[in-house]
């Protein structure tokens, strides 16, 4: 395991230009996604969607080639012109390379056929023009390409011409309670476009409850199903349980259990999970907790900047272990906050106290204080008042969340309570939102 030494000092002091910008670019808080293809009803989240990782600003929004410039080309690159004032450079080898014709590029499957290792390292075009939506190019060996200027433009890197914007999230705290996302099982099993507007809402807010799902385990199968296939785990696939221990996790008791991210010990996390209360009589108790972990590590980082910075950077072991039969760790230990290698946005919480394996790596004693300061104070943020969003399930209302943004946990409970559900990967999930919830073509121009 990497030492804390290593992810607080050495980051803390040799690399704070770096963990500055991650500590400064959490999604901003909006109540809208843009980019939803559907129609509106009056359901106002009906026309909200995913927002795409990279959009159009209104400096650069059109790709519009320059009226006072002519396109060129040297022994080594393209140069397009543009009418905002910047010029694009494109190597001919990456040119050729992304060749979009259906000799290059499936037309069917969208993968590439032409093979880079064939293709001469000096290649040269014989005749670059501009014609109507396109540029054209002849390669000297004859071969033939085409891209629009909307693809040139969407694709420029040098320079780069699309802006980053952040996620378009809505951060919430108990407020929520007022008015929570929910959509109904009937509008999500009948269409594509309730599938859409259930996980643009998952999307948006981290969470949604389904009214009127059957009270049965088939039903609520079927309900995930129309997101993606489940995914399988040590606890089966789909799964039922009740707290008799069948499994030898806290979950399958009727203890407490604080806010935490589940599966902490996959090097991949699942991604959605969704809870279908069957039954609960007996007795009382088993209550839910949900926190939005993306608006506590603002709050976090807001108030606590060097804390921030230690859960961003020291790595926690994770195991399951409690079934004989298994004893799951990740590749690697993973801090709190995970980052987008590129942009720096946060995007993963990985929080699980009672998972946790022995840390026991350190070179300075005084890594272990500051651990455990950053961690009591993401603890307090945690149950802070305000903050809690408590909720008491019901047979009939399944309630799905995404668990790389949302902690859950639940009071103890007395009586018999019988539970289903199941998880859904992270990428299987944002490719049926993407999918649904984006405009197809230009979805494949943006690959």
């Amino acid at each position: 395991m990497a030492t804390a030494s290593r992810f607080v000092a050495r980051a803390l002091q040799r690399n704070s230009t770096y963990l500055n910008r991650l500590s400064l670019e959490l999604p901003r808080r909006s109540t809208c996604i843009h980019g939803f293809r559907h129609g509106s009803t009056s359901d106002p989240d009906r026309e909200t969607g995913i927002l795409k990782t990279f959009q159009i600003t209104k400096a650069d929004a059109k790709p519009v080639l320059s009226e006072h410039h002519d396109i060129s080309f040297d022994d080594r690159k393209v140069l397009v012109p543009w009418e905002e004032g910047k010029t694009s450079y494109f190597q001919h080898l990456w040119l050729r390379d992304h060749c979009q014709c259906s000799k290059c590029r499936h037309p069917e499957t969208k993968q590439r056929l032409v093979n880079t290792f064939d293709l001469p390292k000096n290649i040269k075009p014989a005749i670059v023009k501009a014609s109507g939506p396109a540029l054209e190019i002849k390669w000297k060996d004859g071969h033939e390409s085409s891209f629009s200027w909307d693809w040139l433009h969407l694709h420029s890197y040098s320079p780069r011409l699309e802006k980053y914007l952040s996620p378009q999230f809505h951060f919430w705290g108990s407020e929520i309670e007022e008015k929570p996302p929910e959509v109904e099982y009937g509008d999500v099993m009948e269409s594509d476009e309730g599938v859409a507007l259930w996980t643009a809402k998952i999307y948006k807010y981290g969470f949604c409850y389904v009214n009127g799902v059957p009270l049965t385990p088939e039903a609520t199968k079927a309900l995930i199903e129309r997101i993606a296939f489940i995914r399988e785990t040590h606890y089966g696939g789909f799964w039922e349980f009740t707290a008799d221990l069948a499994k030898k996790d806290t979950a399958y008791t009727n203890l407490a259990l604080g806010v935490h991210t589940d599966t902490t010990y996959f090097t991949d996390p699942a991604g959605l999970q969704l809870f279908h209360l069957l039954e609960h009589s007996g007795g009382s108790g088993g209550q839910s907790i949900l926190v939005d972990g993306f608006r506590a590590a603002k709050m976090l980082r807001e108030e606590n900047p060097q804390a921030y910075k230690v859960l961003s950077n020291v790595r926690i072991p994770a195991h399951a272990s409690g079934n004989p039969d298994s004893s799951i760790q990740p590749y690697a230990p993973f801090p709190v906050m995970n980052h987008h290698p590129v942009n720096g946005e946060l995007v993963q919480i990985r929080w699980n106290n009672d998972d946790r394996a022995t840390m026991d790596r350190w070179d300075d004693l005084n890594d272990v204080e500051m651990f455990y300061d950053a961690a009591r104070a993401w603890n307090a943020i945690l149950k802070r008042k305000g903050t809690e969003y408590w909720e008491q399930l019901k047979p009939g209302r399944a309630l799905i969340f995404d668990n790389w943004r949302v902690l859950h946990g639940r009071s103890a409970f007395t009586g018999k309570r019988r539970m289903c559900g199941g998880y859904v990967n992270m990428d299987d999930y944002k490719s049926r939102l993407r999918t649904l919830c984006s405009d197809r073509e230009r979805l494949l121009r943006a690959l």
